[in-house]
């Protein structure tokens, strides 16, 4: 698998280098050279198969003979070892839950995934992990890299921003698990990272790596599930299937297009954000406009600098599709606190992020078409928002009633890249 730099195409890269590097020269993300795509036919088959089985098929499209077929399914299967259910919620509609993993979050699938596949190509190296978290990301790639040989991991994420259970889940873990809270939000520590990766210096005594959703391995790992959500529907919606992704980073979005560029019959998708709205109004009016971040209860969306932006893009360019067809919208909190209440009403608990990708599914879906919303993780993880819009008490699943009394390990920064620079430098590999 060859892979380019979209912001130096003349850089030009291995799957395992791009695993092992995470960012090309200027940060830029690397983007497959190939776009494989399988016929209707071979859709067909492969939407017969069992999720593992299918996965590594995908995958090697992708990956080729860079890593063995057997070893690559070897690894799936370890990696893809919770289920993907999807869950109707209206005749019309219903929900891909991808929160059944051991962080109860959508990160699970491409952390794992990544994980695997770092252990496959670095060998005996070692390696730093430092990535920027607004959520779920952190406890998906800490415990992904819990305890494995040769690799530690520098989680950043903004203080007070991140539900105390999402805190606790992997900032409890301690071990080769290092994580610090910065006194700023998302985009800081996202760009605390990206300066990181700028400091060639840094960037070889550490031997870095990001897990973000900017690493190829996660994002390809993603496409997975899009297959899957497909396969449990009847056969005879698939034509007519909207898909509905709740956005931040815009990691799952690029996934689910790379999925419709294999093949995939997907009638349209909806990125769906908060009032970081970036993207929506980057697509009304042609103007890239980000703002000061502001907090929200979907909290792992509160992004207004999107990293996965370039690559859809890029994908769009190079199927010659036209960015006009991408339904869009963002919904505010108050609207968010009403879906989760109407979904309540419907039966299904939820929690912000998967009611605001329900809210613009439920507003845009046309007669005749079929509803897919994601639902990126547990209600449980957002306890205390989603106990106080309904008003009920939420029962805690073991993953979280096991760290909820752990103490937290933080480290506490400011947003100061000095600072981090001497932090990681304390930590660099022996």
């Amino acid at each position: 698998m060859k892979l380019y730099n979209l912001k130096d195409n003349q850089e030009k890269v291995s799957f395992a280098q791009a695993v092992k590097q995470g960012l090309g020269r200027q940060q830029g993300l690397f983007f497959p050279q190939d776009l494989p795509s399988f016929s209707k036919a071979e859709i067909d088959e492969l939407l017969k198969l069992d999720f593992v089985t299918r996965s590594s098929r995908i995958l090697s499209a992708f990956i080729g003979d860079e890593i063995p077929a057997d070893v690559l399914a070897e690894r799936v299967n370890t990696a893809f070892v919770f289920p993907a259910p999807v869950t109707k919620v209206e005749d019309d509609v219903s929900c891909l839950e991808l929160f059944h993993g051991p962080t109860l979050a959508f990160k699970d699938f491409g952390g794992r995934f990544m994980a695997q596949m770092l252990s496959e190509v670095a060998g005996n190296e070692p390696v730093t992990i430092l990535t920027a978290t607004s959520g779920d990301t952190g406890a998906a790639v800490a415990h992904a890299f819990y305890e494995i040989e040769n690799v530690q991991v520098i989680i950043l994420y903004p203080e007070g921003k991140i539900s105390p259970l999402q805190e606790k889940l992997f900032c409890t873990l301690g071990k080769n698990i290092h994580t610090v809270a910065i006194k700023d939000d998302f985009d800081a520590c996202q760009s605390l990272v990206k300066q990181a990766f700028d400091d060639e210096d840094l960037k070889k005594t550490m031997c870095l790596n990001s897990a973000n959703s900017i690493n190829i391995s996660r994002l390809l790992a993603q496409i997975c599930y899009y297959f899957e959500a497909v396969a449990q529907i009847p056969a005879e919606k698939r034509e007519q299937l909207v898909i509905s992704v709740p956005s931040g980073n815009f990691g799952d979005l690029t996934a689910g297009l790379l999925a419709k560029s294999l093949g995939l019959p997907v009638k349209r998708f909806i990125a769906a954000t908060n009032v970081n709205d970036t993207v929506p109004r980057y697509l009304d009016n042609g103007k890239w406009e980000p703002h000061r971040t502001i907090a929200t209860l979907s909290n792992a969306m509160d992004v207004s600098q999107p990293n996965n932006w370039p690559r859809i893009e890029e994908l769009y360019r190079r199927q010659g599709w036209d960015l006009a067809d991408l339904a869009h919208g963002a919904v505010n909190d108050e609207t968010t606190e009403e879906t989760v209440r109407e979904l309540a009403r419907k039966g299904y608990i939820s929690e912000p992020h998967a009611a605001v990708a329900y809210r613009l599914l439920r507003d845009e879906l046309k007669e005749g078409e079929y509803g897919l919303f994601l639902g990126t993780a547990h209600p449980a993880k957002f306890k205390e928002s989603v106990e106080h819009i309904l008003g009920q008490t939420l029962p805690l699943p073991k993953e979280l009633a096991e760290r909820a009394d752990k103490t937290l390990l933080s480290h506490y920064l400011s947003a100061d890249f000095a600072q981090l620079r001497e932090f990681l430098l304390e930590r660099a590999p022996k």
